[in-house]
């Protein structure tokens, strides 16, 4: 299975290679076997940043995360 981000990726490497130097609370990956964390570990082409979603304006950028600011309202035509 292949790792989900460039932290787990990481996460993986570390247990893989140096288990010792693992956060307490990531010791629970020293479970999986030698070749499941090299799996892990071997991931490539792990995109650097996530894509943020598209909404359905078509826009990613969502106006009522700003704060102190209204969202712009749109006027629907009475036809």
């Amino acid at each position: 299975m292949p790792a989900k981000s460039r932290k787990q990726q990481q996460m993986m490497a570390i247990a893989e290679h140096e288990p010792d130097k693992l956060f307490e609370k990531n010791k629970g990956v020293l479970d999986m076997t030698q070749g499941q964390l090299h799996d892990f570990a071997a991931t490539k082409n792990i995109p650097k940043k996530k894509k943020r979603p598209v909404t359905a304006t078509g826009s990613s950028y969502d106006f009522r995360k700003q704060t102190g600011r209204r969202a712009p309202v749109r006027m629907k035509s009475t036809k």
